[in-house]
């Protein structure tokens, strides 16, 4: 008689979490980062509550980065660095992509400072895949204008 083993389940080895659980945790995860599809929205339809900051280096920044982030690389983040920024405001880090911790490195800065701050996920290069586009030189420039909506694949 040949004997069937069922395996065990490597996603049940803990159990889930209950609804509730689930709600808490996936709207504390989503009080702390934004992705690159949203950010990109909110800058089109001119919200001014975020700014966007790139927190690489210059070199990095002329490149290519996000129309209308600022270049401020979180090595140069500190009290005074960090005095002309607007309080009111949400602070949205990102760097190259998730091999990079910068993004992290800035938004910790900021908010040991006293900001608010979301990173922003898969940095740069997600914002590429999401095929949004990309400014370059040392200038900020602007995200162009709304477009047709187009409903993210996430």
């Amino acid at each position: 008689m040949i004997q069937t083993v069922t395996p065990a389940s490597n996603v049940l080895a803990l159990p889930a979490p209950t609804p509730e659980q689930s709600c808490d945790f996936m709207a504390a995860k989503l009080s702390y980062h934004a992705d690159a599809w949203d950010v990109a929205e909110d800058l089109r339809n001119g919200i001014d509550a975020i700014v966007v900051i790139d927190t690489r280096s210059p070199a990095h920044y002329a490149v290519g980065h996000v129309p209308g982030a600022l270049s401020f690389p979180h090595r140069t983040m500190d009290a005074q660095s960090t005095a002309h920024l607007d309080r009111s405001k949400v602070y949205v880090t990102y760097c190259d992509g998730i091999g990079c911790n910068g993004s992290t490195k800035g938004a910790y800065k900021l908010a040991r400072l006293g900001f608010q701050v979301k990173e922003m996920l898969g940095g740069l290069d997600f914002w590429v895949r999401d095929g949004q586009p990309v400014a370059t030189g040392p200038e900020r420039g602007s995200m162009p204008a709304a477009r047709p909506a187009i409903e993210c694949a996430c």
